[in-house]
């Protein structure tokens, strides 16, 4: 029996960079109280700043309660890999469906203001990235 995909609605997320730079770890705060975590390889993260709508509402306001990370969520040996993104926008939103290593897809619904930060996110780091996928 397959497992069912998971899909939820973000309320706020964090990302940030491993050490060697191959790797950004995305932290989601879902609304509901649960968290969930995700690495992103520099080839999806570079693959989704091409494709990443660019806000055009200068009063577009950020989310609230950006979760912190902890050493904890770099350590936990189950955080699963994303292999691929599939995203979908909406007038107000973006859906990432996620395919994840070792685990079922995870869905993700970000609404305008996450899809400019998890944007801003990945811009930053971007300089820091090195993609090992690159031919």
């Amino acid at each position: 029996m397959a497992k069912q995909a998971v899909f939820r609605q973000v309320k706020s997320l964090n990302v940030g960079c491993d050490a060697v730079g191959n790797l950004l770890l995305v932290k989601y705060a879902h609304h509901g109280g649960t968290y969930s975590t995700a690495f992103f390889p520099a080839s999806v993260v570079f693959w989704m700043l091409e494709h990443i709508p660019v806000n055009q509402d200068p009063n577009l306001e950020p989310p609230a309660g950006i979760p912190p990370f902890t050493q904890m969520d770099w350590d936990i040996r189950f955080t699963p890999r994303v292999v691929s993104v599939n995203c979908k926008q909406f007038p107000d939103a973006l859906r990432i469906r996620m395919e994840l290593e070792n685990t079922p897809e995870q869905t993700v619904l970000l609404d305008r203001s996450n899809v400019e930060l998890l944007r801003h996110f990945f811009s930053v780091y971007a300089k820091d990235l090195i993609n090992l996928d690159a031919a």
